[in-house]
Protein backbone atom coordinates (compact mmCIF):
# COMPACT_ATOMS: atom_id res chain seq x y z
CA UNK A 1 0.00 0.00 0.00
CA UNK A 2 1.02 3.39 -0.91
CA UNK A 3 1.82 5.57 1.93
CA UNK A 4 0.99 9.62 1.86
CA UNK A 5 1.29 12.98 3.54
CA UNK A 6 -1.67 14.24 2.14
CA UNK A 7 -4.75 15.75 3.25
CA UNK A 8 -8.32 14.99 1.76
CA UNK A 9 -10.89 17.03 2.94
CA UNK A 10 -14.21 17.10 1.36
CA UNK A 11 -16.62 19.88 1.79
CA UNK A 12 -20.29 18.53 2.06
CA UNK A 13 -23.60 20.14 3.41
CA UNK A 14 -26.36 17.82 5.53
CA UNK A 15 -28.63 15.87 3.73
CA UNK A 16 -26.83 16.17 0.12
CA UNK A 17 -27.10 12.74 -1.48
CA UNK A 18 -24.42 13.94 -3.93
CA UNK A 19 -22.46 14.11 -0.52
CA UNK A 20 -22.88 10.92 0.85
CA UNK A 21 -22.14 9.13 -2.70
CA UNK A 22 -18.96 11.38 -3.27
CA UNK A 23 -17.81 10.29 0.78
CA UNK A 24 -17.94 6.66 -0.09
CA UNK A 25 -15.93 6.89 -3.13
CA UNK A 26 -13.74 9.45 -1.94
CA UNK A 27 -12.96 6.96 1.22
CA UNK A 28 -12.43 3.87 -0.79
CA UNK A 29 -9.78 5.73 -2.93
CA UNK A 30 -8.09 7.22 -0.08
CA UNK A 31 -7.97 3.43 1.83
CA UNK A 32 -5.47 2.42 -0.88
CA UNK A 33 -3.41 5.10 -0.30
CA UNK A 34 -3.53 4.97 3.58
CA UNK A 35 -5.48 8.36 4.08
CA UNK A 36 -8.47 9.55 6.39
CA UNK A 37 -10.52 11.71 4.78
CA UNK A 38 -11.80 15.02 6.27
CA UNK A 39 -15.60 16.27 6.48
CA UNK A 40 -16.32 19.29 6.66
CA UNK A 41 -20.26 20.78 6.75
CA UNK A 42 -19.97 24.24 5.31
CA UNK A 43 -23.12 25.20 7.10
CA UNK A 44 -21.95 24.13 9.95
CA UNK A 45 -18.35 26.15 9.83
CA UNK A 46 -19.86 29.13 8.10
CA UNK A 47 -20.45 30.28 12.11
CA UNK A 48 -16.42 30.10 11.98
CA UNK A 49 -15.42 30.77 7.99
CA UNK A 50 -18.47 32.53 6.01
CA UNK A 51 -16.28 32.85 3.26
CA UNK A 52 -16.15 28.92 2.81
CA UNK A 53 -19.56 28.77 2.11
CA UNK A 54 -19.52 31.48 0.06
CA UNK A 55 -16.70 30.05 -1.93
CA UNK A 56 -18.35 26.43 -2.19
CA UNK A 57 -21.61 26.04 -1.15
CA UNK A 58 -23.50 26.11 -4.79
CA UNK A 59 -20.80 23.50 -5.43
CA UNK A 60 -21.27 20.46 -3.47
CA UNK A 61 -19.46 18.19 -2.69
CA UNK A 62 -15.70 19.55 -3.34
CA UNK A 63 -13.01 17.38 -2.46
CA UNK A 64 -9.66 19.38 -1.57
CA UNK A 65 -6.75 17.85 -2.20
CA UNK A 66 -3.20 19.63 0.39
CA UNK A 67 -5.88 22.57 0.80
CA UNK A 68 -6.51 23.43 -2.80
CA UNK A 69 -9.87 22.59 -4.78
CA UNK A 70 -8.74 19.03 -7.03
CA UNK A 71 -12.35 18.32 -7.77
CA UNK A 72 -16.88 19.12 -6.87
CA UNK A 73 -19.92 17.63 -7.38
CA UNK A 74 -18.03 14.08 -8.17
CA UNK A 75 -14.53 12.47 -7.27
CA UNK A 76 -12.06 12.02 -9.92
CA UNK A 77 -10.91 9.30 -8.95
CA UNK A 78 -8.17 8.24 -11.81
CA UNK A 79 -6.80 11.95 -11.41
CA UNK A 80 -7.13 11.62 -7.60
CA UNK A 81 -5.21 8.25 -7.55
CA UNK A 82 -2.56 10.02 -10.25
CA UNK A 83 -2.21 12.90 -7.59
CA UNK A 84 -1.95 10.77 -4.65
CA UNK A 85 0.94 8.59 -6.27
CA UNK A 86 2.86 11.39 -6.67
Amino acid sequence: MPTSAHEIVLLVREGCGSCVQARADLEAVCEEFGLQVTCIDVDEAAARDPELRAEYGDRLPVVLLDGREHSYWEVDEDRLRADLAR
